[in-house]
């Protein structure tokens, strides 16, 4: 017998996570999609990969699925918070209307100002329960932010890290 969704969901709400946006290209787009995410994690560092996961319901799914797809993820610093929830939230606008954008490799839009940026391939792709698995391979990466503090998500709030050089 397994735990019910709310069970699960209580329970991983008190695991910090950073906060980044996931920034699509796909041959079916004119233009570039984005979203908030969460579930992020690196797994390789030979040859580089990372992890992102989106949910099945997302638009941003959909396109991740077409052959010749790309993905940046933009790791965002504690100031973003406004930005984040653009991204999350915003639905009928434009979202790359706020925020320096450019490209690196792959075409995929970077926060110029992020805390950090991985430029991305699909190298492979899992389905998992509502969710899919996409491994990336990072083609190039840039950490513009320095060494700023990132945006930190927990027990379903942002919050902010206090470092030693603040005690």
């Amino acid at each position: 017998m397994s735990i019910s969704s709310e069970q699960f969901r209580e329970a991983l709400r008190l695991f910090p996570a950073g906060v980044t946006i996931v920034t699509i290209k796909a041959p079916s787009l004119e233009l570039p999609h984005g979203l908030t995410v969460s579930a992020f994690s690196s797994i390789s560092p030979e040859p580089p990969l990372v992890m992102i996961a989106i949910d099945h319901r997302a638009s941003g799914h959909e396109l991740l699925e077409e052959e010749g797809a790309v993905f940046a993820v933009n790791i965002l610093s504690q100031e973003m918070s406004e930005l984040s929830n653009r991204f999350a939230w915003i639905k009928d606008e434009d979202r790359f209307a706020v925020g320096e954008w450019g490209t690196a490799v792959t075409g995929a839009p970077i926060l110029q100002n992020a805390l950090a940026w991985l430029d991305c391939t699909i190298h492979n792709r899992y389905e998992a329960g509502t969710h899919t698995i996409y491994i990336g391979k990072v083609m190039a990466s840039g950490t513009p932010g320095g060494n700023k503090p990132p945006l930190l998500y927990w027990n379903r709030g942002y919050r902010v890290l206090k470092t030693s050089e603040e005690s």
